[in-house]
């Protein structure tokens, strides 16, 4: 079993809007660098009510020329009219992506033919290394839509349909996203595990007590796809974003010091 995180790499912030303003900064921060350093910068984003506080604080974030940023997402239901506000292509367009001059904004954008979908959108991240991700953690331990049943530690695709777990599903409920349950979609397209793990450098964040057992499970718990999250422990460049809520869980060698 992978050890658990340097405690270095788990930073926990007295509530969501301390986490997001931290978190926003050390993005803020390794986006400059790499800009610094080359001509374009790749980044994915997840979309969620968790990323809500760190996409507003990254937006009001000085010094990053946005227009040498191209950004990616991660995953995005079937099923669901083009315009409707639940597809994670339109929710981060409003949170983010058209709040900052990006450089390109590539989306998931399902038609009739899934599978054309899937290998279009796996052709364009293939074609240059992904430096940056943002995501968080689902209740059930996913990561994408990478639920427990479905999720492969080690999945040849870059980028596959999949069918949700009903757990994922009433998170969406829960999360305000939906109505009903039966409004969820049952299919979504999403980024593997190991294409997320690809990427050069990550950035976890999760706030939220209703998240503390899925974080503890990943940051302690036996590498596998019981909870796909724990599949983070083994990327050397992975640093996770908590408060005081999702890391009640945590043992102490874990948590900061004074």
């Amino acid at each position: 079993m992978p050890n658990p995180p340097d405690p270095a790499r788990v930073r926990v912030l007295a509530d969501r809007a301390a986490l997001g303003r931290t978190a926003a900064a050390v993005v803020a921060m390794a986006l400059r660098t790499r800009l610094a350093e080359k001509p374009r910068v790749r980044t994915v984003f997840a979309a969620a009510p968790s990323q809500l506080e760190l996409l507003d604080a990254l937006v009001r974030e000085p010094g990053i020329d946005w227009t040498r940023v191209d950004a990616f997402h991660m995953d995005e239901y079937l099923d669901l009219p083009p315009q409707a506000p639940q597809r994670f292509g339109n929710w981060l367009r409003a949170a983010f992506f058209d709040r900052v001059p990006l450089g390109s904004v590539h989306l998931i954008q399902p038609g009739a033919d899934a599978q054309r979908t899937v290998d279009e959108y796996a052709g364009a991240l293939a074609a240059a290394p992904i430096d940056l991700v943002c995501l968080g953690i689902g209740v059930n331990g996913h990561v994408a839509f990478n639920d427990p049943p479905v999720a492969e530690l080690h999945d040849p695709a870059d980028v596959k349909v999949v069918e949700l777990d009903v757990v994922c599903r009433r998170q969406q409920v829960d999360d305000g996203c939906f109505d009903a349950l039966e409004q969820v979609p049952r299919r979504a397209i999403t980024l593997t595990v190991p294409r997320l793990l690809a990427a050069d450098e990550l950035f976890c964040v999760v706030p939220g007590s209703h998240k503390s057992r899925a974080v503890r499970e990943a940051l302690t718990g036996p590498l596998g796809m019981h909870c796909p999250a724990t599949a983070l422990r083994t990327h050397p460049n992975c640093t996770f974003f908590l408060d005081r809520e999702s890391a009640a869980g945590l043992p102490p060698a874990l948590l900061p010091v004074g």
